[in-house]
């Protein structure tokens, strides 16, 4: 049970942290867009859009990684790897919007599908190497070398 408990807190974890950086994405885009063109024309902000899905998008690299990566230590993981990783999970996440938005019968789904998948899975891949490197940075060396991913918790007195 308490290998679970720390499971779900560290996808909760990653899941903030993809929110947040893709709230920054959205923020910027919405900045750019008002200077543009003085409008943004969009029905959702774009940083409260973005931070959302980026933290569906960072809950769902938290379960691939905990299917694919979890008998691995951060330091036997390779940041190519890691970002390819990323990069599934937001295509995955662009298959569940691009059925969300359009009919699947039509010319658009495939569309949608193309430009979603681009952005999302771009988003995955430089949102998990992210991930990697803030680990690593994290923690210290020994730390890292004899660590899995749920095993990085801090000591408690």
């Amino acid at each position: 049970m308490r290998q679970w408990v720390r499971r779900l807190k560290g996808a909760l974890g990653i899941g903030l942290l993809w929110g947040a950086t893709w709230f920054g994405a959205g923020l910027l885009l919405m900045v750019g867009a008002l200077l543009l063109t003085g409008s943004t024309g969009a029905d959702v902000p774009y940083p409260i859009g973005f931070g959302i899905l980026g933290f569906v998008g960072g809950l769902g690299f938290s379960g691939l990684l905990g299917v694919i990566g979890s008998r691995r230590r951060f330091d036997e993981l390779s940041m190519p790897g890691f970002a390819a990783l990323g990069a599934t999970g937001g295509i995955m996440l662009a298959t569940v919007f691009a059925l969300a938005t359009s009919s699947v019968d039509g010319w658009e789904f495939w569309a949608n599908l193309t430009g979603f998948s681009a952005s999302f899975g771009t988003g995955g891949a430089l949102a998990a190497a992210g991930s990697l490197a803030l680990a690593r940075r994290a923690t210290t060396p020994d730390e890292l070398a004899g660590a899995t991913q749920g095993e990085l918790e801090p000591e408690r007195p």
